[in-house]
């Protein structure tokens, strides 16, 4: 049913991609991220609750389809139906039916619970496409809940002493997740244009957030002393940074589970925070798949799948376009200075 081609994973009995890498006819989206929603397609298969971040992607003018999770499509004889992902607002897993088979796309996923978006569903299939991001035992996510109860700690001390907290994440996603978790009581909580594109999406989606300023709305004394501010990776050390003055900088990731990484960064604090599935969650999801065949992309998808050989599970790697991508955190058109 499945295969993959220089435009990327193309089900050839319905004639359309799945995420595809360049612009082509059909596309069927998992979410709305620039890896997975790219431009220039003639017409586009999605969640609905992801319309507003994938127009915001696209454009207004994108010709698309949108279904509720759930809900099957039929195209040239392949019914399609999405289910939850739990990795963002919108996300979706791509289940495609076709002559009693049933394959699985899971886009980019994760298991533990969020405010922001609907959770993860097993999906059971024979085939299963699975990310594997973080695919190494190391990877095991704390709590989210204690997490964000370190982050407003962090905060609260940063107040106390008079700095500015600035917490960098993805600006679509990661930092409308972690906004979702701040204590609005210790103080204002500011946003860089590009973190605020998103959350303006996530609000107009119906959910429910804290209330935000743009910091570029902000004059140019302004005290920004025990302010929270939401920031993309890539303001880190940059002009930008100059007004805030007196700071305390943080970053949550995956990647902060690794010893080194938040000194490789350069940020005082990190946090432990992925909407990517975890070794332990990427081995519960392909348990609750059933799958006969699984196919491991993205990150140490060769260990994931020698791993799964070795337990005489039919796996290999699957190679695409972004084989060697790790979790995103920043975006070309997520200017510093926005």
């Amino acid at each position: 049913m499945l295969e993959v081609n220089p435009n990327g994973i193309y089900c050839s009995a319905g004639d359309f991609y799945i995420d595809p890498w360049k612009p082509v006819p059909r596309a069927v989206i998992t979410h709305g991220h620039s890896d997975h929603a790219r431009s220039g397609c003639r017409r586009y298969l999605s969640a609905k609750p992801g319309e507003p971040i994938l127009r915001s992607r696209l454009g207004s003018d994108a010709e698309m389809d949108l279904v509720d999770y759930g809900e099957t499509r039929t195209i040239g004889g392949v019914g399609i139906s999405l289910h939850p992902a739990g990795h963002m607002l919108g996300s979706a897993q791509i289940r495609l039916e076709y002559r009693g088979q049933v394959s699985v796309v899971t886009g980019d996923y994760k298991l533990q619970s969020d405010r922001t978006c609907a959770d993860w569903e097993p999906v059971p299939c024979d085939l299963l496409v699975t990310e594997s991001t973080f695919g190494l035992p190391i990877y095991r996510w704390p709590e989210p809940d204690d997490v964000q109860r370190q982050i407003n700690d962090w905060w609260r001390r940063s107040a106390e002493s008079g700095k500015c907290a600035i917490l960098y994440g993805y600006a679509v996603g990661k930092s409308q997740r972690l906004l979702s978790g701040l204590d609005a009581s210790i103080g204002p909580i500011y946003t860089h244009g590009a973190v605020e594109k998103g959350v303006e999406a996530y609000r107009r989606a119906g959910v429910e957030l804290p209330k935000t300023q743009l910091v570029s709305d902000q004059p140019a004394k302004h005290d920004w002393a025990g302010s929270m501010v939401l920031a993309v990776p890539s303001a880190h050390g940059t002009t930008w940074m100059r007004r805030f003055r007196v700071v305390s900088t943080a970053m949550a990731s995956g990647w902060m589970a690794v010893r080194g990484q938040r000194r490789r960064r350069s940020v005082d604090r990190g946090f432990v925070l992925s909407d990517h599935v975890d070794w332990p969650g990427l081995m519960t999801a392909i348990d609750a798949s059933r799958a006969s065949k699984i196919w491991v992309t993205h990150g140490t998808a060769d260990v994931v799948a020698r791993y799964l050989q070795s337990s005489d599970v039919d796996a290999q790697v699957l190679k695409t376009a972004f084989q060697d991508d790790v979790e995103q955190e920043t975006e070309s058109n997520e200017r510093a200075d926005d």
